[in-house]
């Protein structure tokens, strides 16, 4: 029997919600899209313009520079975006790292993603497949509930070891590092780190070359017992594992996520269309060395309470 597809969160919903946004913003939005022969417009949802639009505090001026940095970093990023599907390498990337959206949100509505390590063999661990499957489960988790008021990443470095360390290439930290900053399409309104090893230190330091103060203004680092976590993310939110408060077990987070990947296969085939045509580009083409030559603006502004 196949698969339910997902279901993309619908317009008239989206429109509903309290962020300000009207069809008559996106119309504008999608009028300029036309304009630019190397985007992949007629692949453009109304649903990406106005996950891109709120994300950029509805600053059209913004939004556009966004826009062709967000599919130009996903044409260029290969690691990350190239090939997108629900095969054996997310199977096992989920086997090894637990990926997963939170049910509960925080006081403020923002969703919460949670990571954590599951096998404690350093073997199994690959950088770039973990984000690659990270990626994918955000824009799944977007596309079937619109936009957030904000967003939180919430790291728990719990059995993580040097071996792990070790396995952490500067290329894919450098270029998700940027994208997060640069292109991702939320409301960053949090990145934390949980139960902090003894050589977090040594993890920032492979961090730091490749973040902004606005950034680590908002990275929060918390040792094992700390409490301070509890002013920012609800314990009743993470898994029953992690803080024996929620209904939800590891087990059970991973087969929401499998169900979601497998439900979403249409959408992450579709959303492999939505590459940038450099040949088409008004003036020089783009590659990664533009991209970190340092001549790029920082365009999105992140949101820090």
């Amino acid at each position: 029997m196949p698969s339910k597809q997902l279901t993309q969160f619908p317009l008239e919903e989206e429109y509903q919600k309290s962020t300000g946004i009207t069809p008559e913003d996106i119309a504008a939005l999608r009028r300029w899209l036309n304009t630019q022969p190397h985007l992949p417009s007629k692949y453009i949802t109304d649903l990406d313009l106005i996950l891109t639009f709120h994300s950029c505090d509805c600053s059209t001026g913004v939004t556009k520079q966004v826009l062709d940095l967000h599919y130009t970093l996903r044409t260029l990023f290969t690691t990350f975006f190239k090939d997108r599907k629900f095969d054996a390498r997310v199977r096992k990337t989920l086997d090894t790292v637990l990926l997963t959206p939170l049910q509960m949100r925080t006081k403020e509505g923002y969703a919460i993603f949670y990571t954590r390590f599951l096998d404690t063999d350093s073997k199994n661990f690959f950088l770039g497949d973990t984000m690659r499957t990270v990626l994918m489960i955000l824009d799944l988790w977007q596309y079937k509930e619109g936009t957030w008021p904000g967003f939180i990443l919430l790291v728990d470095f719990n059995n993580m070891t040097l071996g792990h360390l070790a396995r952490m290439d500067m290329q894919n930290i450098q270029q998700f590092l940027y994208y997060m900053q640069e292109a991702m399409i939320v409301k960053l309104k949090g990145f934390h780190f949980m139960n902090a090893p003894s050589f977090m230190d040594k993890f920032l330091m492979l961090m730091k070359p490749f973040t902004k103060k606005q950034l680590m203004d908002m990275l929060g680092v918390y040792e094992p017992g700390n409490k301070a976590l509890e002013s920012v993310i609800p314990l009743e939110a993470l898994p029953s594992e992690t803080s024996g408060k929620s209904n939800q077990s590891y087990q059970e987070c991973k087969e929401d996520v499998l169900a979601m990947l497998q439900a979403g296969e249409a959408y992450l085939k579709n959303e492999s269309l939505k590459r940038v045509t450099e040949s088409l580009r008004p003036g020089k083409p783009k590659n990664i060395s533009d991209i970190f030559s340092g001549v790029e603006g920082s365009f999105k502004k992140l949101d820090i309470d």
